[in-house]
């Protein structure tokens, strides 16, 4: 490895930013890179080049953007009295793809964590505020991880919530689609009937 050029050290190095990306994993990537035709090559540093100005957060829900009108913000096609908060914009387009929920989205920024340093203070919150006073919701469905972090920060925002009278609901944690009993662990069961409903 020291015997590496001192580009592609680089190289390695920065792919190994990426998640789940170990130092063989990046060193693979680096090299099928110098395989790639200059052309695709010089698209590719392009497109990440743009990339933070072209795609950026909205300024009222926090989802991504590539354009001056948010989508995800438009009352005309989403109702606007049920409010979905997530931890990121990712897990709005995981939400989309089930065709479920059609209300607005306010993404707050990640998770409590006092250990990684993630506080209270450093969830914007304010932003959250001003769209309660700004539309008619009635309904906040705090979609959030089912770990720890996850639990406390959904915790924080329903005692919030309540503070300022809004109805608060969180996903239900249970047994997946076509699961078997004998395969579920503890938790996922205990969630199951904790969160179970008539039917």
């Amino acid at each position: 490895m020291s015997q590496y050029p001192s580009e592609l050290l680089t190289l390695i190095a920065h792919l190994k930013k990426l998640p789940g990306v170990g130092h063989k994993t990046a060193e693979r990537f680096a090299f099928c890179l110098l395989d790639w035709p200059k052309e695709d090559i010089k698209k590719f540093a392009y497109q990440l080049d743009i990339l933070k100005e072209r795609i950026y957060p909205c300024s009222i829900c926090g989802c991504l953007k590539d354009n001056a009108s948010c989508t995800f913000c438009d009352v005309k096609l989403r109702d606007p009295s049920i409010l979905c908060l997530v931890s990121s914009p990712r897990d709005v387009y995981a939400i989309e793809e089930t065709r479920a929920f059609k209300g607005l989205y306010h993404v707050i920024g990640g998770l409590l964590s006092p250990l990684e340093g993630r506080s209270i203070e450093k969830i914007a919150l304010d932003r959250l505020t001003n769209r309660f006073s700004e539309k008619d919701i009635q309904e906040v469905i705090i979609a959030l991880d089912s770990t720890l972090e996850g639990d406390a920060t959904a915790l924080f925002l329903k005692q919030k919530l309540n503070e300022i009278g809004i109805q608060a609901t969180r996903l239900a944690f249970g047994l997946p689609m076509g699961s078997s009993l004998d395969f579920v662990d503890y938790g996922t069961l205990e969630k199951a009937f904790t969160g179970r409903q008539t039917f």
